[in-house]
């Protein structure tokens, strides 16, 4: 207890007879603290903010569009329109064993009336699946469900616009019958109010969605080509974050085969593959944070610099006292101990000031409503450890020199000092 006071000793006594100068450095090493944390947290905000915005349409999912062939394959000439079908979602489930989930999906247009107004929209069948692979939140009652399937029930599920211009502001009972193109489907569930970013085919909350079997049964898009079991996309969702491109490679040989088009055809199927979206955002986000931080550290470099001159100071002040400690016994070890210490305290303490400052604006900035693309500035264990890390290394480099020269005084010079 008494060595550390005699150490804060020292520490106050370096700041007092250096008293602009050691202001300055603390503020520099300060700062340069504080921007590592607040440079690192503002990265990791806006990759939160990117995936979380990503998350809107699903997680982790990869959304296939049927295409055109631009290569001969086969003696199948170029130019052919690919159709998918639940055959080929068959042949995945069961083929392709790095994916997890996947589902198809049907969608027209249709006419909707319900008892006080009525409008158009797209109609969406899909499976009970579908809820758990794309993120359709469920306000009121519940999304479809398998006996809706297999019975081709006439239920639906409506988005809120949807909901919004069938009722206007009256309270929307479960049960109640809407009419899509003249037929009557009873509502089963209503979706709250959606702030979505991300889309295909439209907002979710513009759409309504209906059983696939009743949807081919009742709205079957008006298409000569059309049968049962055509699907106007697929989604799927990958095992493993770590094995996507082979799970794209697994899912395409099984539709190059079945439609007979080249797996590198790049006409044939249009890809959304939002997990190699969020990668390509993160190694951006990555890149400028590295760039800025790097910029931190230089700061914080500067500010380990005017420990080392305020050191150097101290050191030649206090000549007279390291040459007394010397002949009463003190080691040069003892000497440079003390001093290397002393000059890692002065660049902590530093150091602390600026996290503490950091830390406390970033939790003033994430009490604040965030928008959709920033998720505020959250400071990570891992930029904790990081930010005090190179904090660390610059407090001991800059302490090291000044150290060795107090130690390497002998006594018979240092009391011939006269200052």
């Amino acid at each position: 207890m008494g060595y550390l006071k005699e150490l804060l000793s020292q520490v106050a006594s370096s700041l007092f007879h250096n008293k602009l100068r050691s202001i300055l450095t603390m503020a520099g090493i300060a700062w340069g603290m504080a921007s590592i944390v607040l440079i690192v947290a503002m990265g990791d905000g806006f990759k939160q903010g990117q995936r979380n915005n990503t998350k809107q349409l699903g997680e982790n999912i990869v959304l296939l569009f049927a295409g055109r062939t631009e290569k001969q394959v086969g003696g199948q000439r170029a130019g052919r329109r690919i159709r998918f079908t639940y055959d080929d979602i068959d042949d995945i489930r069961a083929e392709c064993y790095l994916v997890s989930r996947v589902i198809g999906e049907l969608q027209n247009g249709a006419k909707v009336a319900s008892a006080y107004n009525s409008g158009s929209f797209t109609v969406n069948g899909v499976e009970p699946l579908y809820s758990k692979i794309r993120t359709i939140p469920i306000a009121q009652g519940r999304f479809l469900i398998e006996p809706d399937e297999t019975d081709a029930q006439r239920v639906a599920v409506l988005g809120d616009n949807v909901r919004k211009q069938l009722f206007g502001d009256r309270n929307t009972a479960l049960g109640v019958n809407i009419f899509l193109n003249g037929l009557p489907f009873r509502i089963v569930g209503l979706m709250p109010s959606k702030n979505q970013n991300s889309s295909y085919n439209g907002l979710d909350g513009d759409k309504i969605y209906v059983p696939y079997s009743a949807m081919v049964r009742d709205l079957p898009p008006k298409d000569d080509n059309f049968h049962p079991g055509i699907v106007n996309d697929i989604i799927y969702v990958p095992s493993s974050l770590t094995h996507w491109k082979a799970a794209r490679q697994q899912v395409l040989r099984v539709l190059g085969r079945n439609h007979q088009f080249d797996t590198d055809d790049k006409g044939a199927v249009y890809i959304w593959d939002t997990v190699e979206s969020a990668e390509l955002v993160d190694q951006i986000f990555v890149s400028m944070t590295a760039f800025l931080g790097a910029i931190a550290v230089i700061t914080l470099t500067l500010g380990g610099v005017g420990v080392l001159n305020i050191m150097l100071v101290s050191v030649t002040e206090r000549t007279r006292e390291i040459g007394l400690r010397k002949a009463i016994g003190a080691t040069r070890r003892r000497i440079m101990m003390d001093f290397l210490t002393e000059g890692v305290m002065l660049a902590g303490l530093s150091g602390v000031v600026g996290f503490m400052g950091a830390y406390g604006l970033a939790s003033l900035v994430n009490l604040l409503p965030q928008s959709d693309m920033f998720a505020g500035l959250p400071v990570k264990g891992a930029t904790t450890a990081w930010s005090f890390g190179a904090l660390a290394v610059v407090a001991i480099a800059s302490a090291v020199f000044p150290a060795w020269r107090a130690a390497s005084l002998t006594p018979v010079e240092a009391l011939r000092d006269e200052r």
